[in-house]
């Protein structure tokens, strides 16, 4: 349900602790109680990238920060989703798996592009108005060309690297040891170019075995995720929500771990608002609450988010040109067993 939540991997916190960064002091400077540094935790956009910031500002140098946390990050706390490209059979299938697997983890997508000798791979962002932090980036980028290194078992080296960001001269050149390429700043956007010979390197890590178990899991777990388009991820919400007063943008993209200006405009991409959203879902609800002999119409009024009886008949009649106790009894003279 919660596809826009983010599933934050308990390795991180292994990996800062042996490059000599505290988590408790990551933790407090993001603002997030210790728990999630031993309990299995999902956070919201905002929550993910204070703790790349808090880690980016206690780390000091960004170029240092990233190579360090990707080299060190052990491939026994990988999560599933990258444990099945690590043990994938090449590169490619390894890139296009953590792609399709991504869309489990956000806040950042892949966009895989193959021509001519060149595979690009470009980062792109949920919520854009959350800034993303260089080192985030960088880490993201750098761990496409580590996963590469480990499958194959060799020193694999990139094409070229770009950062939207601005990195000083020193980080570039330290950025650039690394990725054996050019690295470029103040780019458009944030992309991994790579030899595309390099794709059809079988990976020694391969595991058929572990594939077989894994692939349908997680295939299953991410149709499940993305069965739902937000309009009804929304809806959802809101239903639970009707009788409890938390109606408004805000609370709803709270929990769908998004701005209220994100969700307006994706809403928007979809043809709807949030206020026609809120009017099927409390349509919908009142339909189905009538269809309960249980309840009195009074109660089905304060379900749904009505303070008076009579701003429900109102709404009920633009909904179905009928009274709520005639439409009742109308349903249950066709449905009387019901």
């Amino acid at each position: 349900m919660k596809r826009d939540r983010i599933n934050f991997p308990p390795g991180f916190w292994t990996g800062i602790q042996q490059i000599g960064i505290s988590p408790c002091d990551v933790a407090g400077k993001a603002q997030l109680p210790l728990t999630i540094i031993t309990e299995p935790a999902t956070v919201t956009s905002a929550q993910y990238f204070r703790i790349w910031e808090a880690y980016s500002e206690l780390v000091g140098d960004i170029a240092i920060g990233i190579i360090k946390l990707v080299t060190i990050f052990e491939t026994t706390h990988y999560p599933p989703t990258v444990l099945a490209t690590y043990h994938a059979r090449n590169y490619r299938d390894a890139l296009k798996r953590m792609a399709r697997y991504k869309q489990m983890c956000p806040p950042e997508s892949m966009r895989i592009t193959e021509e001519g000798e060149q595979c690009t791979i470009e980062l792109e962002w949920m919520d854009s108005e959350q800034p993303e932090h260089p080192v985030l980036v960088g880490t993201t980028l750098a761990f496409l060309l580590e996963l590469g290194r480990r499958g194959t078992g060799q020193c694999l080296t990139a094409q070229s690297v770009e950062f939207a960001h601005m990195l000083s001269d020193e980080q570039v050149k330290t950025l650039e040891a690394y990725f054996g390429c050019p690295i470029r700043t103040g780019a458009a956007g944030n992309r991994l170019t790579l030899h595309r010979r390099d794709l059809e390197r079988p990976f020694t890590t391969y595991n058929k075995e572990l594939l077989e178990i894994l692939t349908p899991i997680l295939d299953r777990t991410l149709d499940e995720q993305t069965s739902r388009s937000i309009p009804e991820m929304v809806k959802w919400i809101l239903k639970r929500s009707l009788s409890g007063g938390h109606l408004d943008i805000r609370a709803v993209a709270s929990e769908l771990g998004m701005s209220d200006r994100t969700l307006q405009r994706r809403l928007t991409d979809e043809g709807t608002t949030f206020k026609q959203l809120l009017t099927q879902a409390r349509h919908e609800q009142a339909r189905e609450y009538l269809a309960d002999p249980k309840l009195d119409i009074k109660e089905v009024a304060f379900l749904i988010g009505y303070e008076d009886q009579n701003s429900f008949y109102r709404a009920f009649r633009l909904w179905e040109d009928d009274t709520p106790s005639n439409w009742r009894s109308e349903y249950f003279r066709v449905n009387p067993t019901s």
